[in-house]
């Protein structure tokens, strides 16, 4: 499945592009600049050569690959599409080590009966309020753990790229090794909901919703504000 939007703030057009990969469903965004053609991809979890194809079909070419986290139906791809595209590969400097992706993906593989994906090695470790350039895009780094310790959110352009912080009428499941539901919930208070409104948020696993429509609707948050 693909779903393809164009966005524009301050002139700049970006293209945005969602699959879903891989045994879990999981959400994989190719995010491009119109003007550059440079791109990120989001959580590549599965289906390298696919995410690579389909930015071709963009014209795009891929730079950057972000994983909001680093369990494995969110990085088993992440290795091939490096090998793939030459782009770089990072990741929060909570879950940056590579014994740390190791340990986190046969966990989650043993968890669910598949098994783990190649570890790659981040070549550059992320921070709250770190910028990430994709041609002309600029969008900022909010740390958002809850459901991994390095969880992040990808913000910029009136779009928010949450991983498995945020669901459409939910939030991540906070039992695995890391995630706790208080943090979660901080995550989502103090760094999610006081975004604008009509801020479109991309999520890990299922469709798109908004800052504002969670703000009214989601039972975790509901008449919090």
């Amino acid at each position: 499945m693909t779903h393809n939007d164009q966005i524009g703030k301050n002139s700049v057009i970006m293209i945005v592009k969602r699959l879903e990969v891989g045994p879990y469903f999981s959400n994989c965004y190719i995010v491009g600049c119109e003007k550059t053609n440079a791109a990120m991809v989001v959580d590549p979890g599965a289906e390298s050569a696919r995410v690579q194809k389909t930015a071709d079909g963009l014209g795009c070419t891929i730079k950057l690959i972000v994983a909001t986290h680093t369990h494995a139906d969110h990085i088993g791809g992440v290795a091939k599409l490096k090998e793939l595209t030459g782009a770089e590969f990072a990741v929060h400097e909570a879950e940056g080590s590579t014994d740390m992706i190791r340990a986190s993906n046969q966990m989650l593989a043993s968890l669910m009966g598949g098994s783990a994906p190649a570890t790659p090695q981040p070549d550059r470790l992320l921070k709250e309020g770190d910028s990430l350039e994709v041609g002309e895009l600029r969008f900022q780094v909010l740390h958002t753990p809850g459901h991994s310790l390095g969880g992040i959110s990808v913000v910029g352009h009136g779009v928010a790229f949450v991983g498995d912080t945020l669901f459409n009428l939910s939030i991540g499941r906070t039992d695995f090794p890391g995630g706790d539901y208080e943090t979660i919930m901080r995550s989502i208070h103090s760094k999610l909901m006081v975004l604008p409104d009509d801020t479109k948020v991309y999520c890990g696993h299922m469709g798109e919703t908004t800052i504002g429509f969670e703000r009214k609707r989601n039972p975790f948050v509901l008449g919090l504000y």
